[in-house]
Protein backbone atom coordinates (compact mmCIF):
# COMPACT_ATOMS: atom_id res chain seq x y z
CA UNK A 1 0.00 0.00 0.00
CA UNK A 2 1.48 3.35 -1.03
CA UNK A 3 0.67 5.90 1.67
CA UNK A 4 1.73 9.01 -0.18
CA UNK A 5 0.75 12.51 -1.18
CA UNK A 6 -2.90 11.63 -1.69
CA UNK A 7 -3.25 11.57 2.10
CA UNK A 8 -3.96 14.85 3.85
CA UNK A 9 -3.17 15.34 7.54
CA UNK A 10 -4.14 18.20 9.82
CA UNK A 11 -1.58 18.61 12.61
CA UNK A 12 -3.08 20.46 15.60
CA UNK A 13 -0.17 21.61 17.77
CA UNK A 14 0.31 24.97 19.53
CA UNK A 15 4.10 24.61 19.72
CA UNK A 16 4.85 25.99 16.26
CA UNK A 17 8.50 25.00 16.28
CA UNK A 18 7.63 21.39 17.14
CA UNK A 19 4.78 21.39 14.62
CA UNK A 20 7.09 22.55 11.85
CA UNK A 21 9.61 19.83 12.70
CA UNK A 22 6.88 17.18 12.54
CA UNK A 23 5.50 18.67 9.33
CA UNK A 24 8.91 18.65 7.64
CA UNK A 25 9.51 15.05 8.67
CA UNK A 26 6.11 13.79 7.47
CA UNK A 27 6.36 15.78 4.24
CA UNK A 28 9.59 13.94 3.48
CA UNK A 29 7.34 10.86 3.19
CA UNK A 30 5.06 12.79 0.82
CA UNK A 31 2.13 13.40 3.15
CA UNK A 32 0.30 16.72 2.81
CA UNK A 33 0.41 18.48 6.19
CA UNK A 34 -1.60 21.49 7.37
CA UNK A 35 -0.66 22.98 10.74
CA UNK A 36 -3.27 24.48 13.07
CA UNK A 37 -2.18 26.01 16.38
CA UNK A 38 -5.44 26.48 18.33
CA UNK A 39 -8.52 24.44 19.10
CA UNK A 40 -11.16 26.78 17.69
CA UNK A 41 -9.50 27.03 14.28
CA UNK A 42 -8.91 23.27 14.37
CA UNK A 43 -12.64 22.51 14.42
CA UNK A 44 -13.47 24.66 11.40
CA UNK A 45 -10.40 23.48 9.47
CA UNK A 46 -11.05 19.77 10.05
CA UNK A 47 -14.75 19.95 9.25
CA UNK A 48 -14.23 22.03 6.10
CA UNK A 49 -11.26 20.07 4.67
CA UNK A 50 -12.17 16.56 5.94
CA UNK A 51 -8.54 15.31 6.01
CA UNK A 52 -7.67 11.63 6.02
CA UNK A 53 -6.17 11.92 9.50
CA UNK A 54 -5.85 14.42 12.35
CA UNK A 55 -2.95 14.53 14.81
CA UNK A 56 -4.54 16.28 17.79
CA UNK A 57 -2.74 17.60 20.86
CA UNK A 58 -4.71 17.62 24.12
CA UNK A 59 -3.44 20.95 25.49
CA UNK A 60 -4.43 23.75 23.10
CA UNK A 61 -5.30 27.44 23.41
CA UNK A 62 -8.90 28.45 22.82
CA UNK A 63 -10.36 24.96 23.06
CA UNK A 64 -8.83 21.74 24.35
CA UNK A 65 -8.05 18.78 22.15
CA UNK A 66 -10.71 16.81 24.02
CA UNK A 67 -13.33 19.42 23.18
CA UNK A 68 -12.17 19.47 19.57
CA UNK A 69 -12.48 15.67 19.38
CA UNK A 70 -15.95 15.76 20.92
CA UNK A 71 -17.12 18.44 18.49
CA UNK A 72 -15.74 17.01 15.25
CA UNK A 73 -16.36 13.30 15.76
CA UNK A 74 -20.07 13.28 14.77
CA UNK A 75 -19.22 15.05 11.48
CA UNK A 76 -15.78 13.66 10.69
CA UNK A 77 -15.17 10.06 9.57
CA UNK A 78 -11.38 10.17 9.27
CA UNK A 79 -8.81 8.97 11.78
CA UNK A 80 -7.90 10.88 14.95
CA UNK A 81 -4.51 10.35 16.60
CA UNK A 82 -4.39 12.05 20.01
CA UNK A 83 -1.19 13.32 21.62
CA UNK A 84 -1.51 12.84 25.39
CA UNK A 85 0.56 13.78 28.42
CA UNK A 86 3.19 11.31 29.64
CA UNK A 87 1.62 8.23 31.27
CA UNK A 88 -1.69 10.05 31.72
CA UNK A 89 -4.30 7.27 31.70
CA UNK A 90 -7.07 9.84 32.17
CA UNK A 91 -6.20 11.63 28.92
CA UNK A 92 -5.89 8.32 27.08
CA UNK A 93 -9.19 6.95 28.35
CA UNK A 94 -11.05 10.21 27.73
CA UNK A 95 -9.64 10.53 24.22
CA UNK A 96 -10.78 7.02 23.32
CA UNK A 97 -14.19 7.66 24.90
CA UNK A 98 -14.62 10.78 22.76
CA UNK A 99 -13.81 8.95 19.55
CA UNK A 100 -10.04 9.10 19.07
CA UNK A 101 -8.73 6.10 17.14
CA UNK A 102 -5.33 5.90 18.83
CA UNK A 103 -3.01 7.92 21.06
CA UNK A 104 0.69 8.61 21.44
CA UNK A 105 2.69 10.14 24.25
CA UNK A 106 3.64 13.79 23.65
CA UNK A 107 7.12 14.44 22.25
CA UNK A 108 7.10 11.00 20.66
CA UNK A 109 9.91 10.21 18.23
CA UNK A 110 8.89 11.14 14.68
CA UNK A 111 9.48 7.60 13.40
CA UNK A 112 6.97 6.22 15.90
CA UNK A 113 4.43 8.88 14.96
CA UNK A 114 4.93 7.95 11.31
CA UNK A 115 4.38 4.28 12.18
CA UNK A 116 1.13 5.04 14.03
CA UNK A 117 -0.11 7.25 11.19
CA UNK A 118 0.60 4.58 8.60
CA UNK A 119 -1.11 1.93 10.75
CA UNK A 120 -4.26 4.05 11.08
CA UNK A 121 -4.38 4.79 7.37
CA UNK A 122 -3.86 1.11 6.51
CA UNK A 123 -6.68 0.24 8.86
CA UNK A 124 -8.96 2.77 7.18
CA UNK A 125 -8.08 1.44 3.73
CA UNK A 126 -8.60 -2.16 4.84
CA UNK A 127 -11.98 -1.37 6.35
CA UNK A 128 -13.08 0.47 3.21
CA UNK A 129 -12.16 -2.49 1.01
CA UNK A 130 -13.48 -5.33 3.19
CA UNK A 131 -17.20 -4.89 2.61
CA UNK A 132 -17.86 -8.02 0.54
CA UNK A 133 -21.29 -8.29 2.18
CA UNK A 134 -23.43 -5.30 2.96
CA UNK A 135 -24.85 -6.49 6.28
CA UNK A 136 -23.83 -8.93 8.99
CA UNK A 137 -26.58 -10.05 11.34
CA UNK A 138 -25.80 -11.83 14.59
CA UNK A 139 -28.99 -12.43 16.51
CA UNK A 140 -30.47 -9.01 17.30
CA UNK A 141 -27.23 -7.29 16.26
CA UNK A 142 -27.10 -5.92 12.70
CA UNK A 143 -23.91 -4.44 11.23
CA UNK A 144 -24.19 -2.41 8.02
CA UNK A 145 -20.70 -2.57 6.55
CA UNK A 146 -21.04 -0.13 3.69
CA UNK A 147 -22.68 2.61 5.75
CA UNK A 148 -20.76 1.69 8.93
CA UNK A 149 -23.86 1.69 11.10
CA UNK A 150 -25.03 -0.73 13.79
CA UNK A 151 -28.42 -1.56 15.27
CA UNK A 152 -29.38 -3.74 18.21
CA UNK A 153 -32.94 -4.98 18.58
CA UNK A 154 -33.77 -2.60 15.70
CA UNK A 155 -32.51 0.40 17.70
CA UNK A 156 -29.60 2.40 16.30
CA UNK A 157 -26.30 2.10 18.21
CA UNK A 158 -23.85 4.99 18.00
CA UNK A 159 -20.24 3.79 17.72
CA UNK A 160 -16.96 5.59 17.18
CA UNK A 161 -14.75 4.63 14.24
CA UNK A 162 -12.52 2.45 16.40
CA UNK A 163 -15.51 0.80 18.13
CA UNK A 164 -17.04 -0.08 14.76
CA UNK A 165 -13.74 -1.51 13.51
CA UNK A 166 -13.38 -3.59 16.66
CA UNK A 167 -16.95 -4.90 16.39
CA UNK A 168 -16.40 -5.68 12.70
CA UNK A 169 -13.27 -7.67 13.58
CA UNK A 170 -15.11 -9.68 16.25
CA UNK A 171 -18.14 -10.20 13.98
CA UNK A 172 -15.90 -11.40 11.14
CA UNK A 173 -14.66 -14.10 13.54
CA UNK A 174 -17.98 -14.73 15.28
CA UNK A 175 -17.86 -17.71 17.64
CA UNK A 176 -14.06 -17.73 17.58
CA UNK A 177 -11.63 -16.29 20.10
CA UNK A 178 -9.83 -13.18 18.87
CA UNK A 179 -6.59 -12.64 20.78
CA UNK A 180 -5.45 -9.29 22.17
CA UNK A 181 -2.51 -9.50 19.79
CA UNK A 182 -4.83 -9.91 16.79
CA UNK A 183 -6.90 -6.95 17.99
CA UNK A 184 -3.78 -4.81 18.51
CA UNK A 185 -2.51 -5.69 15.04
CA UNK A 186 -5.87 -4.91 13.45
CA UNK A 187 -6.67 -1.75 15.39
CA UNK A 188 -3.23 -0.27 16.08
CA UNK A 189 -0.91 -1.97 13.62
CA UNK A 190 1.56 -3.53 16.04
CA UNK A 191 1.83 -6.45 18.46
CA UNK A 192 0.25 -6.47 21.90
CA UNK A 193 3.00 -6.08 24.51
CA UNK A 194 1.09 -7.62 27.42
CA UNK A 195 0.94 -4.28 29.26
CA UNK A 196 -1.12 -2.01 27.01
CA UNK A 197 -4.58 -1.72 28.55
CA UNK A 198 -6.17 0.14 25.64
CA UNK A 199 -7.53 -3.11 24.15
CA UNK A 200 -9.46 -3.85 27.35
CA UNK A 201 -10.70 -0.26 27.46
CA UNK A 202 -11.95 -0.53 23.89
CA UNK A 203 -13.78 -3.77 24.69
CA UNK A 204 -15.29 -2.17 27.79
CA UNK A 205 -16.53 0.84 25.79
CA UNK A 206 -17.93 -1.38 23.07
CA UNK A 207 -19.82 -3.45 25.64
CA UNK A 208 -21.32 -0.29 27.11
CA UNK A 209 -22.39 0.92 23.68
CA UNK A 210 -24.05 -2.46 23.03
CA UNK A 211 -25.64 -2.51 26.51
CA UNK A 212 -23.75 -5.71 27.25
CA UNK A 213 -23.44 -6.18 31.02
CA UNK A 214 -19.67 -6.10 31.79
CA UNK A 215 -20.18 -8.38 34.80
CA UNK A 216 -22.15 -11.01 32.86
CA UNK A 217 -21.66 -10.17 29.17
CA UNK A 218 -23.82 -12.05 26.69
CA UNK A 219 -22.49 -10.65 23.42
CA UNK A 220 -18.74 -10.19 23.97
CA UNK A 221 -17.22 -12.85 26.21
CA UNK A 222 -13.80 -12.61 27.85
CA UNK A 223 -11.86 -15.84 27.35
CA UNK A 224 -9.32 -15.69 30.16
CA UNK A 225 -5.75 -15.81 28.96
CA UNK A 226 -6.80 -15.94 25.31
CA UNK A 227 -8.84 -12.92 24.24
CA UNK A 228 -12.43 -12.07 23.36
CA UNK A 229 -15.27 -13.80 21.56
CA UNK A 230 -18.42 -12.44 19.96
CA UNK A 231 -21.07 -15.03 20.75
CA UNK A 232 -23.19 -16.57 18.02
CA UNK A 233 -25.85 -18.26 20.13
CA UNK A 234 -28.52 -16.89 17.82
CA UNK A 235 -26.59 -17.45 14.61
CA UNK A 236 -24.95 -15.21 12.06
CA UNK A 237 -26.23 -14.27 8.65
CA UNK A 238 -24.68 -12.33 5.77
CA UNK A 239 -27.18 -10.30 3.79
Amino acid sequence: MNLSASYNIVLVEDDLELAELIRDYLQSFEFNIEIVTDGITAVSTILSTQPDLVVLDVMLPGQSGMDVCREIRPKYNGMILMQTALDDDVDQMMGLELGADDYIVKKVKPRLMLSRIRALLRRQERTNSESSQDVLQIGPLKIHLQHRTVSLNQASVKLTTSEFDLLHLLASNVGQVVSRDDIAQHIRGFEYDGLDRSIDRRISRLRRSLQDDPNEPELIKTIRGKGYQLCAAQGVESI
